[in-house]
């Protein structure tokens, strides 16, 4: 069950390298295969500079997302479509992100937060 919390990072970080690499922003790609390679670092600070990529990440579909959207709708075109798309993948990148603070990502690191036995 574990593999499966880490496949919506992975295709996060995936398609957010494949968004840089278009722009030919390659020091960006090479940053999120550095992240991935990262998540096989057991610690807390490895997952808290995966969350923190992952909520850029969510920005940067946002940013994207409305720089889209304005030039399409000024140029005429579609642009529901595309809006959904970028949102979806925006709202799993942000998902990805929480992923470490739930079970079991958050067992892993070291992240989750631990019941307490009150007596």
């Amino acid at each position: 069950m574990l593999i499966f919390s880490f496949v919506p990072v992975v295709l996060s970080l995936l398609v957010l390298g494949a968004h840089f690499l278009r722009f030919g922003q390659m020091p960006a790609v090479f940053g999120t295969l550095v992240l991935i390679g990262l998540l096989f670092v057991r610690r807390p600070w490895a997952a808290r500079v995966v969350q923190v990529a992952l909520v850029l990440g969510t920005v940067e579909w946002l940013r994207t997302l409305m720089q889209l959207t304005v030039e399409r709708m000024h140029a005429g075109q579609p642009y529901i479509r595309m809006a959904l798309i970028i949102g979806a993948v925006a709202a799993v990148a942000a998902l990805s992100a929480w992923l470490f603070q739930r079970r079991p990502l958050g067992d892993v690191y070291g992240l989750a937060p631990r019941s307490q036995a009150t007596g």
